[in-house]
């Protein structure tokens, strides 16, 4: 997997005691295309806008989906999630029905872990937070 790091962190720059629900992102981002069937190019990122053509399905079809869930730290510093793999199954259901590819679940999962293993600075330990990690499918060809 391509990982293209950022060169320096806005995390110095964000308020934890005032989190505005949608406002504040974290570094990196995880993207994959489909292509001929499968699954292909997954690849971290900094956080950015994505490129998209005007006649984007997503646009003009609204062949979108989304899940959403959340990471949490432990006071051993370990990584956890809150049932990752059923958010995965719910994603993969509402593919089927917009006609959109199931996503793999090794390509999805080690895209999760790698990106969490980068950014993991921007899930804190403290208690009530968590990262709400919004992963999302749409069609583009």
């Amino acid at each position: 997997m391509k990982i293209t790091q950022i060169q320096h962190s806005r995390i110095s720059e964000i308020d934890f005691s005032n989190l505005l629900f949608g406002r504040v992102f974290s570094d990196h981002m995880f993207v994959c295309d489909f292509k001929e069937g499968k699954w292909i190019n997954p690849e971290i990122l900094p956080y950015g806008p994505i490129r998209m053509f005007p006649a984007t399905q997503v646009i003009h079809y609204g062949q979108s989906i989304f899940e959403g869930m959340k990471a949490f730290k432990n006071n051993q510093g370990d990584i956890l999630f809150f049932r990752r793999g059923d958010n995965l199954n719910r994603l993969n259901k509402s593919a089927v029905r917009l006609s959109i590819p199931k996503i793999d679940e090794a390509i999805f999962m080690n895209g999760l872990d790698k990106l969490l293993q980068l950014d993991s600075n921007w899930c804190r330990p403290e208690e009530g937070y968590s990262l709400y990690i919004r992963p999302f499918i749409f069609a583009s060809a």
